[in-house]
């Protein structure tokens, strides 16, 4: 028998009994369009994770002072380490904070954190300047009272207005806005836009601390973090002498656990998912199963008209295989329609993953023709004369 008839043959079978062919790829198409769906939001999320990270400076390392021992390491002393480590980083900006109301007019934030940076921190963070300027060396020196603000903060007191050259009050100070900076997030609470810069020097005396809290740097590669990151622990340690001193952080490292832990969950999705399409290729065998005792006095009939094994086993394969195909064909539509809306819903821009697809339907073809096998060889080695005497 040829190839084109056992897939006529097989979509007559299917025609022929409508409503159950439909329920039996129920199953492969709830499966398939689960795995696309699944594997493409999960893409998506990764994506949209790992750029939120790569924005906040994956070539950044951060360090955090406790305030504990009787020791104070100071900017200059940290601006030497930088500079006889040039190999491993090429940027230093000392932090501090001061949490406090900002006000503008009748407009007030009541409680905004207004960051201590210095004239480095631009470059650290990849951070525009939409109108104005950035920080300057001379606003550390002078300890000038300006700040650069993001568009939320712009969008609360100045109603997103310019407000480059306005003066705005930081606790019992007046500052003047020398700079806004470009959008990074969705200016909204929290978000990277909501942001005020000051000089570190200026911020520090008004948080009450001598020295900056902080330190952010920025490492010439990010492939040797895990060196920088030694180094500068190693320096902190030979200071302090006491870890609790000093908390390292290197946003690689972090990069690096956050790849894992998303790889870890989409494996888990997916390997729910999969069971879908497990159980939709045992309703699969079950079916044929079925087809093959409906139809066994056609096989004998074909048998005895000299039909072989390979026949028969050739026509109940292409038929599973068929019935799972356009199942995993329809899932496919229907994974690719689910992971636009939903990632519509979430906010995110989702669309489906190539390798999901290719995934998806691969496997429901595979599990057509695995669970297909069973009962097509069980059609194959009926007896024909057994077959002909079925009633």
């Amino acid at each position: 028998m040829k190839t084109s008839q056992a897939f006529f043959m097989a979509f007559s079978s299917l025609v022929s009994n409508k409503l159950r062919a439909f329920l039996t790829m129920l199953g492969m198409i709830i499966g398939v369009g689960a795995v696309i769906a699944m594997i493409s939001l999960m893409d998506g999320m990764i994506g949209y994770t790992m750029g939120s990270f790569s924005d906040m400076g994956a070539d950044t390392i951060s360090v955090s002072l406790m305030g504990k021992g009787s020791k104070v390491l100071t900017d200059e002393q940290m601006y030497e380490f930088v500079d006889a480590h040039g190999e491993d980083f090429s940027a230093l900006s000392p932090s501090s904070s001061l949490q406090t109301a900002v006000r503008y007019g009748e407009q007030t934030m009541k409680s905004e954190t207004v960051s201590g940076v210095s004239e480095s921190y631009a470059g650290i963070q990849g951070l525009t300047v939409d109108s104005g300027r950035f920080l300057a060396y001379a606003d550390m020196l002078s300890r000038s009272k300006v700040c650069v603000i993001g568009t939320y903060v712009c969008k609360e007191l100045f109603d997103g207005a310019d407000p480059v050259g306005k003066r705005i009050r930081i606790g019992a100070d007046s500052y003047t806005v020398i700079g806004l900076l470009q959008e990074k997030g969705d200016s909204t609470k929290y978000s990277m836009d909501d942001c005020i810069y000051a000089p570190y020097t200026l911020i520090g005396r008004a948080s009450g601390s001598a020295q900056p809290t902080g330190y952010t740097l920025k490492m010439t590669d990010a492939e040797n973090s895990t060196k920088a990151q030694q180094e500068l622990e190693d320096f902190l340690y030979n200071f302090y002498h006491d870890k609790e001193c000093y908390m390292v952080t290197n946003m690689a490292s972090l990069l690096d656990i956050m790849d894992d832990m998303i790889g870890v969950m989409k494996k888990i999705l997916v390997g729910i998912a999969g069971i879908s399409l497990l159980v939709a290729g045992i309703g699969i065998m079950n079916i044929m199963l079925v087809s093959v005792s409906e139809r066994t006095r056609e096989i004998g009939i074909r048998k005895s008209l000299g039909a072989k094994q390979k026949d028969i086993m050739k026509q109940f394969v292409i038929e599973a295989a068929v019935l799972s195909t356009i199942g995993g064909g329809i899932g496919v539509a229907i994974g690719g329609i689910a992971t636009t809306a939903l990632g519509n819903v979430i906010g995110m821009s989702c669309s489906p993953s190539a390798k999901a697809v290719a995934v998806a339907f691969g496997v429901s073809a595979g599990i057509g023709l695995l669970f297909g096998y069973m009962p097509a060889k069980r059609a194959a080695r009926l007896n024909p004369i057994d077959a002909l005497r079925s009633e």
